[in-house]
């Protein structure tokens, strides 16, 4: 699935695309070039604007008004619509900041740019194949398997009432 998001969605753009899903994404991007891009493209528009997300269903666009409040409500409305699992595979998993690939990268050609303390107490380690952004699996993978465990449980808990 492609998307592309307003400029209210840069942390949900985040989360998709660690969750592997290619998202297009930048806070400039004016209403009538996100439903251009998005026809062009063939993109579902992902809003938080009710009259965008009018404009481009009138235009037989395919477009999603995200309702949730939290990262996780977010996540959960996504997954139970689109049909992705809610679980990072880092071998389909895209970088963040751009979008790009990422992939497994050997830890010893990169010991010059990752700080000593983390190439010492990790091996894996990804980098994306356009911006060259380093990942690996810190401290703050606590977090991020929480809030998908979260988003588990409201989507289980959505379909527990149709």
């Amino acid at each position: 699935m492609k998307f592309i998001a307003d400029g209210m969605l840069g942390k949900l753009t985040r989360w998709l695309r660690m969750l592997g899903q290619d998202v297009r994404y930048s806070s400039q991007i004016e209403d009538f070039e996100l439903i251009a891009v998005a026809e062009k493209e063939r993109r579902v528009l992902l809003t938080r604007d009710s009259q965008l997300y009018q404009r481009a269903t009138a235009k037989s666009i395919e477009a999603f008004y995200v309702q949730g409040r939290t990262g996780a409500e977010k996540l959960a409305e996504l997954a139970e619509r689109f049909s992705f699992p809610l679980a990072i595979d880092l071998n389909r998993s895209r970088c963040p900041r751009c979008n790009a690939e990422i992939q497994l990268s050997r830890k010893e050609a990169l010991a010059d740019r990752v700080e000593k303390k983390t190439f010492a107490y990790h091996d894996e380690f990804w980098e994306c194949t356009k911006c060259g952004h380093i990942y690996w699996q810190g401290a703050h993978w606590d977090g991020i398997r929480a809030t998908l465990e979260e988003a588990k449980k409201i989507k289980d808990s959505q379909l527990s009432f149709i």
